[in-house]
């Protein structure tokens, strides 16, 4: 093992890495002011408090999962930080990845091999000890996942990143991982990943009790792809090492946390945390101006300045977020080439993003963000030209247009699309002057809507999009389009050996112009339309003195400073 790995563990993994942490840096401290020297009775200098410890969220729905190895979803990962940490946390105000259960790794010059030293005295919920062990019973617990639970809908982000299983060894990234200490484990990979360390920051990847996880079934799997039911242990008994631990989950009302007292680190100010279900925007706005809740994210975009001029303090997120219009090409019309590109012309980014996203949105000409590696500056573009789109609909033998299936969430906000309706609303009228007729297909986010667009091939044109978990190209185009998936339905066999060439690169200056070229290709082959990089915006009351805001949505609130 080399050790000059120590230090390349720890390298931010976008060229322009630096750009993003210093946009946010801002962001992060818009709500902490002056208001340190007035912060004597902080409990998390070890002192007596005044302060009312409950801190109620508004979410903006329910979490698909309990168990983060099976989510996907921003509100399932909100929840899951505050339980669960991994070995890889987040630099606070970046995206960018730092030590956290792992004091330190070294990487193998092949990179191949991480040994990991891991953070002493550390224990679960459940008491049990956090050591080589548990770690090593995680990875293997992921890689040894059969059935219904190497599905799209349930190890999304293992079978996106690892690629493969113990059944699949020939497809698989990871092959083995041994506890070489009781504060030691070492990972070895069969393939180089670039964006491992980075990935190992999501919730995805956080360190559960082996204990729990058997007591309660945690890999028990039942129902099907399309309808998976949830373990005992993913419903009633998450158990992780962070600052709170789980109390209780009421479905379609709220999720109770509570301090957990043996907690390693800084436990701050925050006794107890409620996740309250407002799926309405309105209501989570009209909540937190009649003081029934903290705060809350994913504030409509018409909310901001009002809420700010009411004397609420509002944050907004620095755009780390793709919003995207999905064509699922198991649809005949949509896997035309000329239809797709159609539509791309019939679609008015500008108009989409001044009426219906929030101020500070910018238009996307592609699927990452202008900070993320690989940005292409030249890629190809379709403007705004419904002339165009008509044309090339008479091309593909559509002179009159068709219709289409056009799939929309219902109930939920998203950081990347506030308003679905409203998105939904402005894109069909938009279809509409080119001859393309939509019939509209609402379903609930959680689970219908993500069951549905992810795991079947029943949808047509659909709206999905991403907030970025980490500052690696991978993280976007690589789970976007890296395999044949049902969202997209195409198989591109020299795309997807792109992406795997490119995720297996470990320098940058070479990865580069890898990622340019596969951001061109995207563009010209058009399996979505991406439309816009959303910035979100949070809002807290008046007691909120600084909140601890993530372009990736890393926020843990043993963090928040509250006054009393």
């Amino acid at each position: 093992m080399s050790p000059a790995g120590k230090n390349a563990g720890r390298r931010p993994s976008g060229r322009r890495a630096s750009a993003i942490t210093a946009g946010l840096a801002m962001s992060a401290l818009i709500l902490s002011g002056c208001a340190e020297s007035n912060r004597d009775g902080d409990a998390g200098g070890g002192g007596e408090s005044n302060v009312d410890g409950t801190f109620i969220f508004a979410a903006s729905s329910d979490p698909k999962s309990l168990d983060p190895a099976f989510a996907s979803d921003g509100e399932s990962f909100r929840v899951s930080r505050q339980i669960f940490e991994g070995l890889v946390g987040v630099k606070e105000g970046t995206a960018d990845p730092e030590p956290l259960l792992a004091e330190d790794w070294e990487i193998s010059e092949d990179g191949l091999t991480y040994t990991f030293d891991l953070k002493e005295g550390v224990t679960f919920h459940d008491g049990t000890e956090f050591n080589g062990e548990a770690v090593c019973a995680n990875f293997d617990r992921w890689y040894n996942f059969t059935g219904i639970q190497q599905a799209e809908s349930q190890a999304y982000y293992y079978r996106m990143l690892f690629k493969g299983f113990s059944d699949t060894p020939e497809a698989a990234t990871y092959k083995s991982c041994e506890a070489t200490g009781d504060n030691e484990a070492t990972v070895t990979l069969a393939k180089p990943f670039a964006g491992f360390i980075a990935a190992l920051s999501l919730p995805a990847f956080a360190m559960q009790s082996p204990a729990a996880m058997e007591e309660y079934g945690a890999n028990n799997a039942s129902g099907t792809e399309e309808a998976p039911e949830l373990t005992a242990y993913a419903k009633e008994h998450p158990t992780g090492t962070g600052p709170f631990k789980f109390e209780g989950w009421e479905v379609g009302n709220q999720i109770t946390l509570s301090a957990y007292e043996d907690y390693w680190g800084e436990q701050g100010q925050v006794t107890d945390i409620i996740f309250r279900v407002i799926d309405d925007p309105n209501s989570r706005r009209q909540a937190l101006q009649a003081g029934d809740i903290d705060g809350y994210d994913l504030v409509a975009p018409a909310d901001t300045q009002a809420l700010a001029d009411e004397g609420f303090n509002v944050i907004p997120r620095e755009p780390f977020t793709i919003l995207y219009l999905g064509m699922n090409q198991k649809v005949e019309q949509l896997a035309d080439p000329l239809v797709r590109q159609a539509i791309a012309h019939a679609i008015d980014k500008d108009a989409l993003v001044r009426q219906t996203l929030p101020e500070g949105t910018k238009v996307a000409t592609q699927f990452i963000p202008e900070v993320v590696n690989g940005y292409n500056e030249d890629v190809t573009t379709y403007e705004y030209d419904p002339e165009k789109a008509k044309s090339l609909l008479a091309e593909a033998g559509y002179p009159e247009g068709f219709t289409v299936d056009f799939n929309y969430p219902t109930g939920v906000s998203r950081p990347y699309m506030p308003t679905p309706e409203q998105v939904f609303s402005n894109i069909s009228a938009q279809l509409a002057e080119v001859g393309i007729t939509v019939e509209a297909k609402p379903a609930k986010w959680s689970p219908d809507y993500l069951d549905q667009v992810q795991a079947t091939p029943e949808h047509g044109l659909h709206l999905l999009g991403w907030t970025g978990d980490y500052n690696d190209t991978d993280n976007f185009v690589g789970v976007f389009f890296g395999s044949e998936k049902d969202e997209f339905g195409f198989n591109n066999p020299e795309l997807f050996q792109a992406l795997e060439d490119a995720r297996q690169v470990t320098k940058v200056e070479e990865q580069t112009p890898m990622y340019e070229q596969i951001n061109e290709d995207i563009a010209q082959f058009l399996p979505a339309v991406p439309l816009a990089h959303p910035a979100p915006s949070l809002a807290f009351s008046e007691r909120v003195e600084s909140y601890p805001a993530s372009p990736v949505n890393d926020e843990v609130f043993n963090k928040i400073k509250l006054t009393e």
